[in-house]
């Protein structure tokens, strides 16, 4: 089936998607990029691929074709890949495992990606999502998270609640400090066994009521010169001293 037509109405929903309150609305996202593709397919969540006409079929799904210039329209690269995918949102699930990384409203979608990658490298079990956290099926921090997004345990939960839950259980609670605290490098084998880890907004860090439930401020020593390290950044390193 190739779709020559802007007002196909399979293609003016694709167009909505790019926008936040439409994946909400649909529960639905769209990914970009063989790579992409290929992770959301070994992950069973792909509903229908979007292929450029002449381009090859790279998988065994539901699937239409379309022109170049159809593929320019929903697609949100400046170059856009002659592959995508219409995808299902992630099941919200519960919290599992022990070891727990915690955002708390992180603004940017690269950075957002970037530690969900990294969260991924360094065997994080589940990834907890604060309120007003910037959106997970955003384009850019799909890209960021090369995929890994779709083998993460991922959940959205009010900040005050979750903390309330991991001390019930007896989690330590870690908060991540620009400049005192622990060093990281300091922690036993013991600290590391399991653990929640809470990482704050770029601009304002981790909320001073959400300080007050952490057991311990954690922060990597660096060269006195340097202020601060871009979120993403720091938490990779963390996350790498956690996991030693």
């Amino acid at each position: 089936m190739l779709i020559t037509s802007l007002e196909n109405e399979k293609i003016k929903k694709y167009k909505k998607l790019k926008k936040k309150k439409y994946r909400e609305e649909y529960g639905e996202f769209m990914v970009e990029g063989m790579h992409l593709v290929l992770e959301a397919f070994r992950s069973g969540i792909i509903i229908e691929l979007v292929v450029e006409e002449n381009a090859l079929l790279p998988l065994p799904c539901p699937y239409i074709f379309v022109t170049k210039e159809i593929m320019s329209k929903i697609s949100s690269l400046d170059t856009p890949s002659t592959v995508m995918a219409l995808c299902k949102k992630l099941p919200d699930r519960d919290l599992i495992g022990k070891k727990y990384l915690i955002l708390d409203e992180i603004q940017d979608p690269g950075n957002l990606g970037t530690i969900l990658r990294s969260a991924k490298a360094f065997d994080i079990d589940t990834v907890i999502l604060s309120e007003n956290t910037v959106d997970l099926y955003n384009p850019k921090t799909l890209r960021a998270t090369q995929g890994m997004l779709f083998h993460l345990n991922v959940i959205s939960r009010k900040i005050d609640d979750i903390l309330d839950v991991l001390k019930n259980r007896n989690i330590p609670i870690y908060g991540s400090s620009v400049d005192y605290g622990i060093d990281v490098c300091d922690l036993n084998k013991k600290d590391k066994e399991s653990f929640a880890l809470i990482v704050g907004n770029e601009g304002n860090g981790i909320r001073s009521t959400t300080f007050e439930k952490c057991d311990k401020r954690l922060y990597v020593k660096m060269n006195e010169r340097v202020e601060s390290l871009n979120v993403a950044v720091a938490t990779s390193i963390l996350l790498y001293e956690l996991n030693k």
